[in-house]
């Protein structure tokens, strides 16, 4: 009689270990502090971590004082946009992996905006530019009733890119412009002029293009593309900024 034999068990793939992770935060609370101080957090994490589940992890574990905006946790919002070892990023789309863990991870408020506390800014200035271009929709007439505004798919594809603008200011608060000259509209503010400057739908360009022809309006670029390189949407904002410039100076989008 035969005897079949019966394999072992494959060994379990060895589990995922944390590791430790130093954030060295600039911290500073209006009430106690007269400058911001840098302050290290020893964190275990693991690689497919975020920078947020970091703060989240701080917070809810060390020093429950931290402060910071975020909301959807997605890269939707745009409310965690901080600078991450130099650069603005949104703490909910940066991976640990993707950071040398050898090193100190820093982690500080986007600049050119007033600092409120930790890594919380005052974000008024940035949404007063926003509004002042106007951006919605302003058609020369009403709608039939019960028809749309028809348009087609190249027009629609002429702004399609500043569309997923989400107003979270990375792009803006990187602008080397915007920190020096508190009354620069910002590439944001361009960006979402330039979604309805170019809307088939819209009639209203002629006055956003005189709003962003004024002295702190698009000639302040000077093209740096750091607004690009911030942009956590892959929006092409210098190129959006050309083209406004363009369209002015040829009178018409």
């Amino acid at each position: 009689m035969s005897t079949a034999t019966i394999d072992a068990p494959a060994p379990a793939e060895e589990a995922i270990k944390p590791f430790i992770v130093t954030l060295i935060i600039r911290r500073f609370n209006p009430e106690l502090d007269d400058e911001p101080r840098w302050v290290d957090y020893d964190v275990e994490m693991f690689s497919t971590d975020r920078i947020l589940d970091a703060l989240h992890k701080i917070k809810w574990e060390q020093d429950g004082s931290l402060s910071f905006r975020r909301s959807c946790a997605h890269g939707i919002c745009g409310s965690d946009a901080m600078r991450i070892n130099g650069r603005n990023r949104l703490a909910c789309k940066t991976l640990i992996k993707d950071l040398d863990i050898t090193k100190p991870i820093y982690v500080e408020a986007i600049k050119g905006l007033p600092l409120e506390k930790d890594l919380i800014v005052d974000m008024d200035p940035f949404f007063e530019s926003f509004r002042e271009v106007q951006p919605f929709l302003i058609p020369a007439k009403k709608a039939e009733p019960g028809k749309e505004r028809i348009q087609s798919v190249a027009d629609r594809a002429r702004f399609d890119d500043t569309t997923k603008c989400i107003l979270c200011a990375a792009c803006t608060s990187s602008c080397p412009v915007f920190w020096t000259d508190g009354q620069y509209f910002g590439p944001a503010a361009i960006v979402n002029a330039h979604r309805f400057i170019f809307d088939s739908r819209d009639d209203a360009a002629k006055v956003r293009l005189d709003i962003l022809n004024d002295q702190e309006g698009v000639w302040r670029c000077r093209t740096t593309f750091n607004c690009t390189d911030a942009c956590p949407r892959g929006i092409q904002v210098t190129q959006a900024i050309a083209e406004v410039k363009q369209a002015l100076m040829r009178g018409k989008p």
